[in-house]
């Protein structure tokens, strides 16, 4: 909901900071990695119940994660990286409330079970948009910066990082962070859903059913 208001906002800080790690040794698939590389501790730091090392872990991810596609602005989009980004990032987002349900199973695993599952929801309605508006070169001006069609919703990446930064701030109430926060994934989900269809079905010309573009 926040992010295409966000980044306008975040995008002149975070140039600055790309040209200055504009140098040959350092590549935007580098960033991503190192990023994702960090974020992974998050995992073993929660499982320990060591939050504020995770929150660290989480706000360096996705500080890289903004300078990665910043610095592969400057040097020029492409398929390859985009990719590298995107499912990196979608295996971070599972792995934080992965972390909460190892530090207390008895009291975080059902809310995390329930938040993943809404997770996949989001994931895939947004994912599964995405391939089929650039089979049919459909733009986004609202998210121009992304290298695909990025479909908004009520939980966005934002909204998502902010869940995770209260729940290492206040991680007793992580169980009511989830199930709250997954039902406004599922929300998200249901307008993907719908927003998605509505715009195939009435702004292209029909060209068969969904299992066609494999």
């Amino acid at each position: 909901m926040f992010d295409k208001h966000l980044h306008p906002r975040l995008k002149p800080a975070l140039n600055q900071f790309a040209a200055a790690l504009d140098k040959p040794c350092i590549t935007p698939d580098g960033l991503t990695l190192a990023g994702f590389a960090v974020g992974v501790l998050a995992l073993p730091f929660l499982a320990l119940g060591w939050y504020t090392a995770a929150l660290v872990a989480i706000v360096i991810n996705r500080l890289l994660d903004g300078l990665d596609g910043a610095l592969a602005r400057r040097r020029g989009l492409s398929d390859a990286g985009g990719f590298l980004d995107i499912a990196l990032d979608f295996l971070f987002y599972a792995l934080v409330p992965f972390g909460f349900a190892l530090a207390m199973p008895g009291e975080n695993a059902l809310a995390a079970a329930w938040l993943l599952f809404a997770f996949i929801g989001t994931g895939s309605s947004f994912l599964a948009f995405a391939a089929l508006a650039a089979k049919h070169d459909i733009a986004n001006p609202g998210y121009a910066h992304k290298s695909f069609y990025y479909i908004g919703g009520l939980t966005e990446g934002t909204e998502t990082i902010v869940m995770f930064v209260l729940c290492c701030l206040f991680p007793a109430y992580f169980a009511w962070f989830a199930w709250v926060f997954g039902a406004l994934c599922w929300l998200t989900t249901a307008t993907r859903i719908w927003s998605g269809y509505v715009t195939l079905k009435y702004s292209l010309a029909p060209k068969g059913r969904g299992d066609d573009i494999t």
